[in-house]
């Protein structure tokens, strides 16, 4: 018996699609194709306009701000005492110390006493010769008292004698008029007036004239004494500094010398460092020499706080390519400073407002400051630009940029100098 295959159950069954299903379905595919290429396209053309391309995180951007501009420069400073005066010997001799290296010491305290015989000697030597001159003084006092009483008394015994000659001058002129005497004798009256006259005044004029002697003579002495107590009061002041004292509160530095050693006239001995008082002094590179001048503010760093300061001196030589300076602070010297600390310091060379600026980058070095890469869209276009003055953040752009456009502050070597770059996500 055959078996029947079911073939003649089969139909086949032909439908027809709609012309409008169709076209449904090309215009979707047109709408994204468009979409596609609307997407695609930029970044063609990105593509098909740059030379280079390279990886976003491979390079830093910034944005162009405006704003308040400071140049300054960032140097390391040392912290040293204000005041560190050194004593020196004031005279030949031995030293003896009170103190010793280390210990704090008051002012005016005694640190040190030099026996010195020859100043001591010296000293005694012009007191003795003061003492003289005193006595001489005293004698001459004595001596003009004297002899203002001897004039005195001459000037008085001329007055006698003037007076005796006046009367015996009336006499004779009585007797004269009644030829009681002789014209020789009337004469001879006249005659000792006349002299009588002449010692009265010459007496008053000599005792006039030893009074001015005398007088001239305690002025001289006067003086010499005078002299003489200056130069004793100058050697009393030596021999005083022979007992060394601190000139300031501080502590007993290094020693110079060592005890009972003998020392010459203006040898050094010690030195006493006040703590109370300390500034900084920086190196500043040979390169900024010309932009430094005193008076200039200083911003000085410690324990993450800033201290205001001020440059009071400059260093008019150059030494290993550096200028030395001192910075002083303008306020309350902060506290827990050390001798010799190490501190960072900033000095504001310039300040401007209203400046545009970008941050300071790689960038200054590898195109010298002449071009910056603009970014935009994801394109790096090469663009010249003109700057202007640097401090350690920030540039200051002059032309070629306007604020708030973005740069690549990065090194642009790699770029290969090319005129566009593709920055890729």
């Amino acid at each position: 018996m055959a078996i029947r295959d079911t073939s003649d159950q089969d139909t086949k069954v032909i439908i027809k699609k709609s012309k409008s299903k169709q076209w449904l379905t090309i215009t979707s595919a047109l709408i994204v194709l468009i979409i596609i290429v609307w997407q695609v396209a930029p970044a063609a053309s990105r593509w098909s306009q740059a030379s280079e391309s390279i990886a976003r995180e491979r390079v830093r951007v910034a944005t162009v701000t405006r704003g308040d501009f400071t140049r300054e420069i960032s140097v390391l400073g040392r912290v040293v005492a204000a005041v560190s005066p050194t004593v020196y010997s004031p005279a030949d001799g031995t030293i003896t110390l009170m103190i010793e290296a280390g210990h704090e010491v008051k002012k005016d305290q005694a640190l040190a006493s030099l026996d010195s015989p020859e100043l001591t000697s010296r000293l005694s030597q012009q007191q003795a010769i003061l003492a003289g001159l005193k006595s001489s003084y005293e004698r001459q006092q004595i001596q003009a008292k004297k002899q203002h009483l001897i004039d005195q008394k001459a000037i008085d015994l001329a007055d006698v004698r003037l007076t005796s000659a006046k009367r015996e001058k009336r006499r004779a002129d009585q007797g004269y008029e009644k030829n009681a005497i002789s014209q020789i004798d009337y004469e001879k009256a006249q005659d000792e007036l006349e002299n009588a006259r002449l010692q009265h005044r010459h007496t008053k004029q000599d005792a006039a004239l030893n009074i001015e002697s005398l007088d001239f003579d305690s002025k001289s002495l006067q003086l010499d004494i005078h002299r003489q107590e200056l130069l004793v009061s100058e050697l009393q002041r030596q021999v005083d500094a022979l007992t060394i004292r601190s000139p300031v509160n501080g502590i007993v530095g290094n020693l110079n010398t060592d005890n009972k050693t003998f020392l010459s006239k203006n040898q050094a001995i010690l030195t006493v460092v006040d703590l109370s008082h300390y500034e900084i002094e920086i190196e500043i590179p040979e390169s900024y020499a010309d932009d430094l001048a005193i008076g200039m503010d200083v911003s000085v760093q410690f324990e993450q706080q800033g201290f205001s300061a001020r440059l009071v001196a400059i260093s008019p030589e150059i030494l290993n390519n550096q200028v030395t300076g001192r910075v002083r602070f303008t306020q309350a010297t902060p506290a827990k400073l050390r001798q010799n600390q190490r501190l960072n310091t900033q000095i504001i060379l310039e300040h401007k407002s209203d400046v545009l600026q970008v941050k300071r980058g790689q960038f200054l070095e590898s195109s010298g400051g002449r071009f910056a890469y603009l970014v935009n869209n994801g394109l790096a276009q090469k663009t010249a630009i003109s700057l202007g003055a640097r401090s350690l953040s920030h540039v200051e752009i002059l032309k070629g940029l306007s604020e708030g456009q973005q740069i690549i502050i990065s090194g642009t070597d790699i770029f290969n100098a090319a005129e566009q770059v593709l920055i890729n996500d």
